[in-house]
């Protein structure tokens, strides 16, 4: 077993009966929705679940689990999913895949919000390892670009996979991939981009995580916000 597989199985041990849980998207997030149907088949459990993606749904239902559309919630008892970068005080960078809204939505809905990784995503500061995914309204982008550069900010739009045009999101977003001044703190450049006009949401996850649960050799540590 993997240190992403050990991990998914430890968070799916906080999920209960009767509950709404919200599924991540990746290869960690996978674990866990396996997992899910496992213990709805063989131990009976009775949940409900909800999205933060097309291709997590679409596992959910091919496993037979009970989804409901993000549209028709208010709340949810607990969200699991993997995160690109973690900070000590356990501020995310999340977003690479650019489902931005839907996953901050179910962060910020949740009653708990585990983070699930390996050893390998723990950072210094946010930005570390990997450009900040900005999403942005397509006729405000170079509006937007100008003012992050500004602040220090540089980057371009993230290309599509073939390379031949944008990266369009699944409600008609762009995507700005951005890198900022090492000496900007995590809490500063979530405000600061937060209040840019005409981006739509950001991968800095600041203030919204219950929990991380780290799989480092076999070895699962959980820490848990005070």
């Amino acid at each position: 077993m993997n240190d992403k597989q050990l991990v998914a199985l430890q968070a799916a041990k906080y999920v209960k009966n009767g509950m709404l849980v919200g599924l991540g998207t990746g290869s960690t997030a996978n674990y866990f929705i396996e997992e899910l149907a496992r213990l709805q088949k063989e131990e009976g459990l009775k949940i409900t679940t909800v999205a933060s993606s097309t291709i997590s749904a679409l596992k959910a239902e091919s496993l037979s689990l009970p989804i409901v559309a993000l549209e028709h919630i208010a709340h949810i008892d607990l969200y699991v999913d993997g995160a690109d970068e973690i900070m000590p005080d356990m501020t995310l960078l999340k977003g690479r895949g650019s489902d931005l809204v839907k996953e901050k939505l179910l962060a910020k809905a949740a009653t708990q919000f585990i983070a699930v990784a390996d050893a390998s995503k723990l950072v210094k500061r946010i930005g570390q390892n990997f450009a900040i995914p900005i999403e942005v309204i397509p006729f405000a982008w170079q509006l937007a670009k100008r003012s992050l550069e500004a602040a220090s900010g540089r980057g371009e739009l993230r290309p599509n996979a073939a390379k031949d045009g944008l990266w369009v999101t699944s409600h008609g977003s762009y995507v700005l991939d951005m890198h900022f001044d090492e000496t900007i703190t995590a809490r500063n450049l979530h405000d600061l981009i937060s209040t840019t006009p005409g981006v739509v949401e950001h991968g800095i996850f600041y203030g919204l995580t219950t929990a991380v649960f780290i799989a480092d050799n076999g070895i699962v540590n959980e820490r848990w916000a005070q």
